[in-house]
């Protein structure tokens, strides 16, 4: 079955995505499993920080989970910012996952600022609250260079992306 890995920058849509179209193949009688990197931060990941060898190391256990579920005839889905070219390489090598970039333009992310992450980057240096390894702000975000597939949620509904992402995971 499909494993799908998300790549994209923090408030791009990757778990509103992920769970919209984990809803509309489970109604179609599809196993779907998200796996969402925010959640397992809070738990397979906390120990880990936000280093690149961290973030690399967060990649591989969603991977290695999402592998167990895939062999087992379940859809995964991985939703996490993913930011590392060289380790979504190793997963599809690894897993043969696939690469989804979320793609949306910073404005809008700014604009969105779902965790208020965009506001604190912006603070002045020496703020307490000033967030200094934003991906994509602060911290490296590598563009995929080639993703199997691309939704812009800047400029797609979430109905239209959803759908393009099912016609992509329904064909593979």
């Amino acid at each position: 079955m499909p494993f799908i890995q998300f790549t994209g920058l923090s408030g791009a849509g990757k778990s509103t995505l992920a769970n919209q179209v984990k809803k509309a193949l489970t109604q179609k009688g599809h196993q779907v499993e998200v796996i969402d990197g925010d959640v397992f931060r809070q738990t397979l990941c906390k120990d880990l920080g936000f280093s690149k060898e961290d973030r690399h190391e967060n990649i591989r256990r969603l991977s290695f989970v999402a592998s167990l579920l895939s062999n087992h005839g379940i859809i995964v889905i991985v939703a996490a910012i993913n930011p590392y070219d060289k380790v979504r390489e190793e997963m599809r090598e690894k897993y043969q996952a696939k690469t989804v970039w979320i793609n949306c333009e910073l404005e809008t992310l700014q604009e969105r600022d779902t965790k208020g992450l965009y506001r604190r980057a912006a603070l002045p240096e020496g703020h307490p609250e000033k967030l200094h390894n934003l991906t994509g702000i602060g911290d490296t975000y590598e563009i995929p260079p080639n993703p199997d597939l691309i939704i812009h949620s800047h400029l797609e509904n979430i109905e239209e992306s959803s759908q393009k992402l099912i016609n992509f995971i329904l064909n593979l």
